[in-house]
């Protein structure tokens, strides 16, 4: 893909947004973070990530101390850049190691090995981030508990500030998906995951939310406004955004084109499809960010967010509570340890 034109894309996105009918809803806040992620953005030169952060604040608010993050692979042309990318103020960068084990990259298809994984995140410090996350994934084919243990050690070893530790999911459209792989039990994954956050609290990482360990005040400050049902406005093809706009039609949803040649195409929109969030529908979609995090949220954000009273959610609240699965604290809406490993189960009672 054409690195100039995309950029010039992604502006003409921002402005078409900019002047959308919810324009006074987005031009005169200020953002409170940035995060390039989807695909590879790391393979963006450093001019054009330069291009694109000019592009903002020459269109929209953006503080000094503003997150922004920048997803990375760990291969070599990356972290070459890492250094350029810091100058551009970019403050903290995600890499996406997966695992420490040769062997399980490997079966994973990435095309990084250990060696290249811990070359980046020194590379990345030496060059000025602070702030690191490693994604890593446990339950991986043919994974003991001992190795899922030994990744989250080695990753430990790193020194990163953040990590972002999950279960591997059999996504549809994926090679895994269609030819499933020996995958352990789950009762052995339960193990890898109790035993893998005993770990990370051991060495000061506070679980926040259902897959995200950080060092006290380095929380994701973009992925936490996303799990408090706060707005966000996204550019690039087949970006989301999610907008909220009491004096006009509320919660509204929209999409970006998928297809890179339609995404491209100047005389095309850059908007695939816009939708209303139905009043129905809102308390499900808060809870199912909010209850993600650890410590839950106040009810009170639950009004704020979604204009709703909370009122409308007591009968399930009085259930959920009943079952255990969510602390009985009348102001905040706090998953309890049982809500947290069945919260599908919570989340599904707020079904409309």
């Amino acid at each position: 893909m054409p690195e100039a034109a995309y950029v010039t894309a992604l502006l003409a996105d921002l402005d078409e947004n900019l002047s959308s009918p919810l324009q006074e809803a987005i031009r005169h806040r200020p953002l409170h973070s940035i995060f390039f992620g989807g695909g590879t953005p790391s393979l963006f030169s450093p001019q054009a990530l330069e291009a694109i952060l000019e592009g903002v604040q020459q269109r929209l608010s953006l503080p000094a101390d503003a997150e922004i993050t920048l997803e990375a692979n760990p291969g070599t042309v990356e972290q070459e850049r890492f250094k350029a990318y810091r100058s551009l103020g970019i403050n903290r960068l995600s890499l996406g190691i997966q695992s420490l084990q040769d062997s399980k990259l490997k079966i994973l298809g990435r095309i990084h090995d250990r060696e290249a994984a811990i070359r980046a995140v020194k590379t990345a410090q030496d060059g000025g981030f602070e702030n690191t996350n490693i994604d890593l994934m446990y339950g991986l084919p043919q994974q003991s508990k001992a190795e899922a243990l030994q990744d989250v050690a080695a990753g430990l070893a790193l020194q990163s500030t953040h990590f972002s530790w999950y279960q591997l999911t059999l996504e549809p459209n994926t090679a895994f998906y269609h030819t499933r792989p020996p995958l352990p039990e789950d009762d052995a994954i339960w193990d890898m995951q109790t035993e893998g956050q005993a770990l990370l609290s051991a060495h000061g990482f506070k679980q926040y939310e259902v897959s995200a360990y950080s060092q006290s005040g380095r929380e994701c400050q973009h992925n936490l406004n996303y799990w408090q049902f706060g707005d966000y406005l996204g550019i690039g093809a087949g970006a989301h955004s999610k907008i909220t706009d009491w004096k006009q039609q509320g919660v509204t949803r929209h999409w970006q084109v998928k297809n890179p040649r339609d995404y491209l195409d100047p005389t095309k929109k850059k908007t695939a499809e816009t939708r209303v969030v139905a009043s129905e529908d809102l308390a499900l979609e808060f809870m199912l960010n909010a209850l993600r995090l650890t410590d839950g949220v106040p009810l009170r954000l639950f009004e704020e967010r979604t204009g709703l009273t909370a009122a409308v959610i007591e009968p399930i609240l009085a259930e959920a509570r009943k079952k255990g699965l969510l602390a009985k604290d009348p102001a905040a809406l706090t998953p309890t340890d049982f809500g947290k490993r069945f919260l599908n189960d919570l989340t599904g009672l707020f079904l409309p």
